[in-house]
């Protein structure tokens, strides 16, 4: 099977610590997370985003927290089953990392996908939508943290 990885990181001027209290709260990722319109059902270790499509419909997406390492990593899966993500992926895991910088922090976003079926073959599609989906990611974060003191 095949198993493409996304990588992507940005240097954002807040520290780890800041950067935490919003990568770690579900209810936060519409500050920051592309196309995130709204959150329910959020615990620390579950939750449900609501979507916005191009056409202007309302598309939900459940995920489950793997591992938390404050103020350092966070790891989290895409639920697919009974998604209409579930035809194209068979795994999509998530992970972010907070690595304290000079300038504040590295933040990478590491999204490793299992593709399935027919959709293997358009590997390199789903990648570019990936990669697109985590600079948005990065891009949301650094506008937040504008502003932001690093101390």
């Amino acid at each position: 099977m095949t198993m493409p990885t996304v990588v992507r990181t940005r240097a954002v001027p807040a520290t780890p610590e800041r950067l935490w209290d919003v990568v770690a709260d579900p209810e936060r990722l519409p500050e920051w997370w592309p196309g995130v319109r709204r959150v329910e059902d959020a615990t620390r270790s579950a939750w449900t985003t609501v979507l916005g499509t191009p056409k202007g419909k309302n598309l939900r997406a459940d995920y489950t927290l793997l591992h938390a390492e404050h103020p350092r990593r966070l790891a989290w899966r895409h639920e697919l089953e009974e998604s209409p993500f579930e035809r194209i992926l068979s795994e999509s895991l998530t992970e972010l990392e907070l690595e304290p910088d000079d300038d504040g922090t590295v933040v990478s976003l590491t999204t490793r996908l299992r593709l399935r079926g027919l959709s293997r073959f358009g590997g390199f599609q789903v990648t570019r939508a990936t990669r697109r989906q985590l600079d948005g990611a990065l891009e949301g974060l650094q506008e937040l943290a504008r502003g932001w003191e690093v101390h």
